[in-house]
């Protein structure tokens, strides 16, 4: 058995039994905001990253996630979308972001292999990292391995079912709730995950629309799965038309 294979199975036997050694109290999970090109933001996904700061996750934000006195324990990104995305909220508590680095460099397959290797390891790291255990922590990701529904094409071609996405590796599936595949066009929510301190398992999910106003009104805020409006003039990356095969399993390219 490879050493991938192996870490994968013993990840899920560990959730499975709700035998995490710790865990956060809460995981504030987040997409990256609307892309320029593989390296950048666009000018819309940059004014996300500043509402964000100024309303949902930025020390006095106006709408707070946090509770009352609160002071997140840490702020995670994996690619430079995401870092770009949540760095004005971290700078705001003075924190640093804490990388699981991936660049767009090589071919697709070879960035997808370091997405997945990655995002396993700070799976591993938020349920046993002692740092984070009780705490409140903010996780900005790229959106294939926050929750995607690979197509059956595709599955039927991939060696066996290893986990490459937090809501397999962090057992989301057990809510009801919680949508198995995150739509190309939704920047714009917050998945908000609480932990039972005793047993260290998922105890409970909710999706929250990030609301912006005044400066930021015209950051785009559409339903789950819906339109977000923008045009090629916005600079932002379009997304790219689905297959006939992903659109039957609701995937995203």
């Amino acid at each position: 058995m490879g050493l991938v294979a192996a870490f994968a199975i013993g990840l899920l036997a560990t959730l499975a039994a709700g035998a995490a050694a710790a865990a956060p109290a809460r995981i504030i999970l987040l997409r990256h905001g609307e892309k320029q090109n593989a390296w950048k933001l666009c000018p819309v996904g940059v004014q996300r990253s500043q509402a964000l700061k100024a309303q949902h996750l930025g020390k006095g934000a106006a709408d707070s996630l946090f509770r009352p006195g609160e002071t997140p324990k840490a702020f995670f990104a994996i690619t430079l979308h995401t870092l770009e995305l949540i760095t004005p909220a971290a700078t705001s508590w003075g924190q640093p972001v804490i990388t699981y680095s991936v660049l767009p460099e090589g071919s697709p397959a070879d960035f997808r292999e370091q997405l997945n290797v990655q995002t396993r390891k700070a799976a591993q790291d938020l349920l046993n990292d002692p740092r984070w255990d009780g705490s409140t922590v903010v996780v900005a990701w790229e959106h294939d391995h926050i929750a995607k529904v690979v197509p059956p094409a595709k599955a039927g071609k991939m060696p066996g079912p290893v986990p490459v996405t937090l809501y397999d590796l962090l057992g989301l599936a057990k809510f009801k709730d919680a949508p198995a595949n995150w739509p190309d066009e939704t920047y714009d929510y917050f998945w908000i995950i609480d932990f039972d301190p005793a047993t260290k398992a998922p105890a409970s999910f909710r999706m929250e629309k990030q609301v912006f106003s005044g400066a930021f009104a015209g950051v785009p805020q559409n339903d789950w799965g819906a339109p977000n409006g923008l045009t090629p003039a916005s600079k932002c990356q379009m997304p790219k038309p689905k297959k006939k095969a992903d659109r039957k399993a609701g995937g995203t390219q």
